[in-house]
């Protein structure tokens, strides 16, 4: 499976790594590491997400991977891991299963939901579970771990509704949950998002949770006037608290301040931690598609990546990560987007009004909510910049956007268009302000690597079937050092594969090499046994000094194909 090169690039290892690609900055000058698969996982449960976010356990050499439905945390031994390449990638799974953790056994008087969560610090396990009403509190979970991976239950406490995602601060003194508040599909329940603050002991003793909460932020509260307008508050019917959803957490390397991306509304809560107190909200703004290009349709006949004037993406980041320079903290975002679309079962069309639906439809059900609609369907201003590629299924007509922006005048017709994501990652500064972004580099590199393959969907394989939507999406996220130089690792969530640039200098990151682990010539769909690793959800950077081959990990989960995939970075 030879990659399909169209442009000139140095392959370091066919038939899975394409390297200093000529379409983003030259990076010949340094002798940047490499990426080769040396450990696999199949758990042989496809489309199910049995394997989403992963943790590693120094002592016990041991990964826990979150299996999202089965409500369990499987622990995989990473002992015999050797440095050894893998020597069928896409099919091997020579990392050996030695437990599992059962959440439900661990709380009481609760019916858990989805595990969404893991994280460790020192020889302390935390996973994050739902409800099994999303409506309702979740808790939060922690296991202290022994010598040989085994876990045994420590304490847990109630949190906010549907907590995303957990971590520790880098101290371990305390515990941060992103409860994301996500209304029901008929919006009649919409909780508050907020951030759960937990001081931890070391014997894995959880205090009462404080919560850092948006309430002061709603319309008539001492906050209002502090909200920034850009910062898209737009559910049915939502206070400012009920509508910002935390999704993700990435902590200052003092244990002093946390970030936390507030995805749907496209900004950044910046969270004082001890006093657990949200200190700002930023909004991240929009990404101009008239300057950095994209493949818009799904129906053009593969790669056709164009500048779009008056066309814009919102950046809404899921995983974030931080990392220092010279004393500063910088974020760094994994651009993905995404849209509130709800729909729920309605048996009639008269039951689906009568229970406060929008409109019935008699494949998808009843209509909750949405603010997904391709550009077709909108009336685009005559006086839009390509008024007339908005009506061209070759062009924006099929390109998918958010009806909550761009009437600027509000007639009824749009001057602009907002679509999901940024198709990119970036890096801002400590008060949220950006300093880089990516631009076109994933898509360009994966053009040139994957050809027909690329913009690919997860679960089906057909190129350019995701170019309407959010393009590669950019999900995954990992921060680490290798030989004393800052590395950011971008997983593809549709496309599949692993981005990786040297972000030393955060104002001129490099493109380093692009990784990938699928086979394409398998459909996902009918065969996933074979087609390799499918939709990176969660990564793990494990430095050197904490892995057992002696040189830095990085540790992927792969939610479509249930597998879990470790690098080495040598």
């Amino acid at each position: 499976m030879e990659p399909k090169l169209a442009r000139t690039c140095l392959l370091l290892a066919a038939p899975f790594v394409i390297a200093g690609c000529s379409t983003v900055q030259e990076t010949a000058e340094i002798n940047h590491p490499t990426m080769e698969p040396i450990g696999r996982y199949a758990s042989g449960n496809f489309h199910k997400g049995a394997a989403e976010i992963v943790a590693w356990h120094k002592a016990s050499q041991s990964i826990y991977v979150v299996n999202a439905s089965d409500k369990t945390v499987d622990i995989l031994s990473g002992k015999s891991l050797n440095g050894q390449p893998l020597a069928n990638p896409t099919e091997d799974s020579n990392l050996l299963k030695i437990g599992k953790i059962n959440l439900e056994s661990s709380v009481d008087g609760m019916k858990l939901g989805t595990a969404n969560s893991v994280s460790v610090h020192g020889d302390l396990l935390a996973v994050a579970v739902e409800n099994s009403n999303k409506q309702e509190k979740g808790v939060v979970i922690v296991y202290k771990l022994d010598a040989e991976g085994g876990a045994v239950f420590s304490d847990y406490e109630v949190v906010g509704a549907l907590p995303d995602m957990v971590t520790f601060t880098p101290d371990g003194e305390y515990l941060l949950a992103a409860n994301e508040g996500e209304p029901s599909f008929d919006y009649k329940n919409d909780p508050e998002g907020s951030v759960s603050v937990i001081k931890v002991s070391p014997d894995g003793k959880l205090e009462e949770p404080r919560h850092a909460t948006f309430t002061a932020f709603n319309k008539g509260h001492s906050r209002n006037s502090e909200l920034p307008e850009d910062v898209r508050v737009f559910g049915r019917n939502a206070t400012v608290a009920q509508d910002l959803e935390p999704e993700y957490i990435a902590v200052s390397e003092n244990s002093d301040t946390a970030y936390v991306s507030l995805q749907e509304n496209n900004a950044l809560a910046i969270v004082d931690i001890a006093n657990a107190r949200i200190d700002s909200i930023v909004p991240l703004g929009f990404k101009d598609f008239g300057q950095s290009a994209i493949d818009a349709s799904n129906k053009d006949g593969g790669v056709n990546l164009q500048k779009w004037s008056g066309v814009y993406g919102m950046y809404q980041p899921d995983t974030i990560a931080t990392y220092s320079v010279d004393g500063q903290t910088f974020v760094v975002t994994a651009n993905e987007g995404d849209a509130r679309d709800y729909w729920y079962k309605a048996a009639s069309e008269d039951q689906c009004l009568a229970s406060g639906g929008l409109k019935f439809d008699d494949e998808d059900g009843c209509l909750g909510y949405t603010e997904e609609l391709r550009t077709k369907k909108l009336k685009v201003d005559a006086e839009h910049p390509n008024a007339d590629a908005a009506k061209d299924k070759k062009k924006l007509a099929r390109l998918k956007v958010t009806n909550t922006l761009g009437d600027i005048d509000n007639d009824g017709e749009f001057e602009k268009l907002y679509s999901y994501g940024a198709r990119s990652f970036s890096i801002w500064n400590e008060q949220g302000e950006l300093v880089f972004d990516s631009g076109s580099d994933f898509e360009e590199v994966t053009a040139a690597v994957l050809g027909d393959d690329f913009n690919n969907n997860d679960e089906e394989t057909k190129g350019d079937n995701r170019s309407d939507d959010k393009g590669p999406e950019p999900e995954a996220l990992a921060v680490g050092e290798v030989n004393g130089r800052q590395y950011a690792f971008i997983g593809l969530e549709r496309t599949g594969g692993v981005m990786m640039y040297d972000v030393s200098n955060p104002v001129q990151p490099e493109f380093v090499s692009y990784v990938y682990n699928r086979d394409f010539s398998v459909d996902t769909d009918k065969t996933p046994e074979k087609a390799g690793d499918v939709s990176p959800e969660g990564m793990k950077f494990v430095d050197a000094g904490e892995s057992p081959t002696g040189k830095p990990l990085l540790i992927i989960g792969h939610e479509v194909s249930g597998s879990t995939l470790v690098y080495q970075i040598d």
